[in-house]
């Protein structure tokens, strides 16, 4: 289920991706992750342009977060850019590739028509749930820096997606 990131959510958003198997996987969340960047995301205010949700799991222990997922506007391009991660106790079982699908779905309804998204060379895992539902691989691999490495610079494959 899909829902929106409220401010208390900053605790089990921080014990689902204060992992380094998690953040070493994304472009912006640092490393060591700390209860002040969980509270800081949370906090933070969206633009009326993007959209970002809570990955959970209702009838679960209370619908635990097991993940984020979001489609922003990218700067400068007209595309969004879609993003996500999710809990490594959770991972595999399909829940990243129907949360992409909903936000999809929901893109489709709002009238977003081009979507961006990408994954470092070393988690696979996540072009195959992006070629799942359309992606188009670029053909250049793109250099991304990575919060969760320390700022070093990853190759990464960029996709592409007509929405509409």
């Amino acid at each position: 289920m899909l829902r929106p990131i409220f401010p208390e959510d900053w605790r089990e958003l921080f014990a689902s991706i204060a992992d380094k198997r998690v953040v070493r996987m994304l472009a912006s969340a640092p490393w060591p992750y700390t209860v002040e960047d969980a509270r800081s995301f949370c906090d933070q205010p969206r633009r009326a342009d993007e959209m970002l949700f809570a990955i959970t799991l209702p009838g679960e222990d209370g619908a635990p977060l097991i993940g984020t997922i979001g489609l922003a506007p990218a700067e400068p391009e007209t595309a969004h850019e879609l993003g996500y991660w999710i809990a490594p106790s959770h991972q595999r079982r399909g829940y990243g590739s129907e949360a992409v699908g909903a936000v999809l779905a929901t893109a489709r309804a709002l009238g977003v028509s081009e979507a961006t998204a990408g994954h470092f060379v070393d988690n696979p895992v996540s072009g195959k749930v992006l070629q799942k539902w359309g992606f188009q691989r670029e053909s250049k691999l793109a250099q991304t820096a990575s919060a969760g490495r320390g700022g070093q610079t990853v190759p990464t494959q960029r996709y592409r997606l007509t929405i509409a």
